[in-house]
């Protein structure tokens, strides 16, 4: 079976090419890949190249797969794993391994490790230690695209997962951020601070009671407040803040929103250190700041009120991914109705892939969606219109993102699916 991909040689060296497969071994899968999102930890990698810790130190000979947040369908299953699993089964994988037989030990992922799954690819290798660990999850939804983004939404749903409280006397700590607590989110409308927010109005089994979300630009924060509306907040119990903090004194507006008491929660979605310094402020006593988004730089710094550590008993935590339930609660949500259109404003082709990942961090907007069977210049959902005076196929998506609320979904996914030789 021959393959088109985008591989990693080393630093800020990738190429799309066509080559071919292994056969499957018998604790194999050949799957074939529809739809990868475009993740920052791709820009990373593929500018640190082997230095990175997930990528191998023979990338040069043995060059790896990139993407990590792919959907698709099984096409062949080797004999081991065939009373779990069929041709035609829609599936996500959870890259996330925590497999020793790796090749690189605990640290190997699909989309970082191996010479032959990754999701910016037409058809992959699924290796034996995928389903080993349970990480290839059967997927039964219509479009493929909230599949791939259910690994995205996996890391927030952990971040979630991971902060933690303290009872004065016990050295146990509750895992969870504060059920009816006050959360905020610094920086919260990129990506994945758009997937966070999703998360925090949909999930069944708690919620704060007070959600603020931060940012300094204006048009971001008020695309966050129509995708994910004060008033369905309002719904689920939950009063929603969308606070732009490019004021003389953010602490003190935020600190005044939550009563002066500050917050039990505080997520930093920006590698800043003034972000940083900022949420340290506004913790209230026994607060939990997440560091979600991972610094490029290994010697990144930020100051920390050790008083606060001390006294009101703050404390510190850094996520980075999710874990396998956490995809599965990803993928159950989503069967429940939360959709994760939102996060997409673009739309390529595997041809798009190299420009898009080299250069992530200076393209406006939030997820960059690929169809890799799919030939596309990276498009802007909103320049679907403009692109539409001279091609059909741009027009008529973009009528199917207008009656969607703008956004990306099934139909729109079915009808460029069927209609992408007219680009």
């Amino acid at each position: 079976m021959k393959t088109k991909a985008v591989r990693l040689y080393g630093k800020c060296d990738l190429r799309l090419e066509e080559f071919e497969l292994p056969q499957i071994k018998d604790d194999e899968i050949l799957a074939k890949v529809v739809s990868d999102s475009i993740c920052m930890s791709s820009y990373k990698s593929s500018h640190q190249g082997a230095e990175h810790k997930r990528v191998p130190d023979d990338i040069a000979e043995h060059p790896t797969m990139i993407g990590h947040e792919f959907a698709g369908e099984i096409v062949e299953v080797g004999s081991k794993w065939q009373d779990q699993f069929k041709p035609g089964d829609k599936f996500s994988i959870q890259p996330a391994l925590t497999y020793e037989g790796g090749p690189l030990g605990v640290l190997s992922a699909p989309g970082y490790t191996y010479q032959y799954i990754g999701g910016d690819a037409t058809y992959i290798v699924i290796p034996a230690e995928v389903m080993t660990q349970g990480c290839l999850l059967p997927y039964e939804g219509e479009a493929f695209y909230p599949a791939s983004l259910s690994e995205p939404l996996s890391c927030v749903i952990g971040a979630m997962h991971a902060c933690y409280h303290t009872t004065p006397g016990s050295y146990v700590h509750s895992m969870e951020i504060k059920d009816n607590g006050k959360l905020a989110l610094l920086a919260g409308v990129g990506p994945m601070g758009l997937a966070m927010i999703n998360y925090v109005l949909y999930r069944e089994d708690r919620h704060p009671s007070l959600f603020v979300v931060t940012d300094i630009d204006q048009a971001r924060l008020d695309r966050a407040a129509k995708l994910y509306t004060v008033e369905f907040a309002a719904s689920r119990g939950i009063e929603l803040h969308y606070v732009n903090t490019a004021v003389e004194n953010p602490v003190e507006l935020l600190k005044g929103i939550s009563g002066g008491t500050g917050y039990d929660d505080v997520v930093v979605m920006a590698p800043v250190p003034a972000v940083i310094e900022q949420a340290d402020a506004i913790l209230g006593f026994d607060g939990c700041l997440n560091f979600f988004s991972g610094p490029g730089k290994p010697d990144f710094k930020a100051p920390l009120n050790f008083y606060n550590v001390h006294y009101a008993a703050t404390h510190i935590v850094g996520t980075s991914g999710g874990n396998t339930d956490d995809m599965k609660e990803a993928l159950y949500l989503m069967g429940k109705g939360m959709d994760p259109a939102g996060l997409v404003t673009h739309i390529g082709g595997l041809n798009a892939v190299i420009e898009t990942t080299l250069n992530l961090p200076s393209i406006p907007g939030g997820k960059k969606l690929i169809y890799t069977h799919v030939e596309m210049p990276l498009t802007a959902i909103a320049d679907f219109a403009e692109k539409g005076k001279t091609n059909p196929v741009y027009a008529h998506l973009a009528e199917l993102c207008e009656a969607n609320n703008g956004l990306w979904n099934a139909e729109a996914e079915k009808y460029l699916l069927a209609n992408a030789d007219r680009l």
